[in-house]
């Protein structure tokens, strides 16, 4: 099945379709009857990676979420199969995941406009110029915890993290100049992907549930 991961996730909502969507090694998503169940990618972690606290189908939600950030910016070929359903009983629409997929990204280039250290080891820069700097919660575990080896996606799934947490705050401390960057290129611009009228469209309850939570893990 040809075409763009999100586009490809639309044609299977309004076909109902039940299966895997693969983008290559960056991962799957589960469908059943059009709507996604669950997503995986190795960049992303687990549920199990996640603290569970009151809620006990945050963690789920959390990782399927850092998932599908991962797999709707593939460059791969989508190669759909038809199968089983599989998956958790959250029906999530492709409008939705596009959705916050597209704030997200937002949010990464508003605070450094260079996608290159999402993927690079997190080296910290051992002289800092200047005097004083104020760090969230998560950029100081990731301090303490860099070690010029693991990138922000293997960080958060050591630390318990969700990856876009950790990616945020490492593009926070590019643009303080705490961590090493290569020189800054064009960077990647904000996604633009459209969502089609004829999609189901994005569920906000949901959304505004997982902005919260990601509020407070930070």
């Amino acid at each position: 099945m040809a075409g763009d991961i999100s586009g490809v996730l639309g044609a299977l909502e309004r076909e109902r379709r039940t299966g895997v969507l693969r983008a290559g090694g960056d991962g799957a998503f589960h469908i059943e009857r059009g709507a996604v169940v669950h997503a995986e990618s190795p960049h992303a972690p687990g549920p199990g990676d996640l603290p569970a606290g009151p809620d006990p189908e945050l963690p789920a939600l959390l990782a399927m979420f850092d998932a599908a950030y991962f797999l709707l910016g593939s460059a791969a070929e989508p190669v759909f199969t038809e199968g089983p359903p599989s998956g958790g009983p959250r029906r999530i629409t492709a409008a939705t995941l596009v959705h916050e997929q597209r704030r997200r990204r937002a949010r990464l280039d508003a605070a450094w406009p260079d996608g290159g250290v999402d993927v690079a080891p997190v080296e910290p820069v051992r002289r800092v110029r200047r005097q004083r700097v104020i760090l969230t919660g998560v950029q100081a575990e990731i301090l303490l915890n860099a070690d010029g080896r693991r990138t922000p996606a293997r960080l958060a799934r050591d630390l318990g993290r969700t990856a876009f947490g950790c990616l945020l705050a490492v593009r926070g401390l590019a643009a303080a100049s705490l961590v090493r960057t290569d020189p800054l290129g064009p960077g990647a611009p904000p996604s633009r992907t459209e969502i089609p009228a004829e999609w189901a469209p994005p569920d906000h309850d949901l959304l505004d549930r997982l902005r919260t939570a990601l509020v407070g893990l930070g």
